[in-house]
């Protein structure tokens, strides 16, 4: 009887340690964990529509190898536990092959994590804050470090507006990307030779900033430059101008959404961004990219929908690689999303925002950047005019 006993335990657990091994489903999944709502939403709805443009785009045209994707979308809201259990999903139900997300910084500090004890490798698309890719070996990004592309806003400011002498710096407090940005923003400043004449926090939940406005008027401030998200960062810029506030104003990325336009409306006219991407980026996957888009949306593609189009883009071409070398439906997932990883920052990707490849940490190498100033046509339409 035991020795029964004792060969039928032994095939439970040849059977549990079989059971383990998870093989790859077709069509291969590719999780996008962005915000669909919240306040957030304001720049995930734009990284939603550049994800699903390029899953559209990149299967017409053959998908990985001549088989189709599919991309599995979860709601990350604005919160670290919605991008956490967002990822958790991902990982564990849907058994994607990899992430493209979250939308904030402040999430991926929280969900990041996860994927990386999982070993499923992500690319965050909007994820500029300091540290992203220090986050683990599985953790990459498609969006320049805002240590990068911040400074450049300020310098254009300076071009426009020479007698620039005394800056008021605002930023959401709650937010790591706005902390992380706005710390850029003042080191900039500083090395420009200006003068940081006020300070002040706020929440990316507050409405009302009177307090703020009224600090930067007391200050007399020639420019101020605020690090936020679209509806706050908007109702903020909205608030200076019915203040009196007359001088530049610097938008950082969080309000680089053409969202932020029903927000503040004619006084978005004249804000400053510094961007990642630009419509007139002469590459030729750029101008296909932006060709198609025009046809489908009516209008030029803004900077997050082109970062979450890269982000699926570089996973795909990845896949393809890997594809050539040993078919995807043969894995193990867990070997797969080792390789896949691997693959990624291994690659070199022509992409909308321009050539980009990785270091070994999982940041993105990119040339190319630019600074846009607001222009709007009307209460509800404008547009970002670039600058040189």
């Amino acid at each position: 009887m035991k020795r029964v006993i004792y060969f039928g335990a032994l095939l439970t657990a040849a059977l549990m340690a079989a059971g383990t091994a998870q093989k790859v489903e077709t069509p291969i999944k590719i999780g996008v964990a962005l915000a669909q709502t919240s306040n957030t939403a304001l720049l995930g709805q734009e990284q939603v529509i550049g994800a699903r443009f390029a899953e559209k785009y990149l299967n017409a045209r053959g998908g990985i190898n001549g088989t189709a994707f599919k991309l599995v979308f979860q709601d990350a809201a604005g919160d670290e536990n919605s991008a956490i259990n967002a990822f958790q999903n991902l990982i564990n139900k849907e058994r994607v092959v990899g992430i493209v997300g979250p939308t904030l910084s402040q999430q991926a500090f929280a969900a990041d994590p996860i994927a990386e004890r999982a070993k499923v490798p992500v690319l965050g698309p909007s994820n500029t804050a300091k540290g992203i890719p220090q986050i683990g070996d599985f953790i990459a990004r498609v969006s320049a470090p805002v240590a990068v592309v911040a400074p450049n806003a300020v310098k254009q400011a300076l071009k426009l507006d020479p007698k620039i002498k005394k800056v008021a710096v605002l930023y959401a407090q709650n937010d790591a990307f706005s902390v992380s940005e706005t710390g850029t923003f003042q080191e900039t400043a500083k090395a420009q030779g200006l003068t940081l004449a006020t300070v002040q926090k706020f929440q990316t939940t507050d409405t009302d900033f009177t307090t703020q406005v009224t600090s930067v008027l007391n200050a007399d401030a020639d420019l101020v430059i605020i690090s936020g998200l679209a509806a706050d960062g908007g109702n903020l810029v909205k608030q200076l101008r019915q203040l009196g506030y007359k001088g530049l104003i610097i938008g950082g990325n969080g309000l680089n959404t053409s969202n932020m336009f029903p927000v503040c409306q004619k006084l978005c006219d004249g804000v400053i961004i510094a961007q990642a991407y630009s419509p007139a980026q002469p590459s030729a996957a750029n101008q296909v990219f932006v060709k198609d888009y025009r046809a489908q949306y009516k209008k030029d593609p803004p900077q997050f929908a082109a970062q979450a189009y890269a982000g699926v883009q570089v996973m795909v071409e990845a896949l393809k690689v890997i594809d050539r070398k040993k078919k995807l439906s043969t894995w193990d997932l867990d070997d797969l999303r080792v390789a896949l990883n691997k693959q990624i920052l291994l690659g070199k990707y022509n992409t909308p925002l321009g050539p980009i490849s990785f270091d070994k940490e999982g940041e993105v190498n990119q040339r190319e950047f630019y600074v846009a100033q607001i222009r709007m046509k009307d209460a509800k339409t404008g547009s970002f005019v670039y600058l040189k």
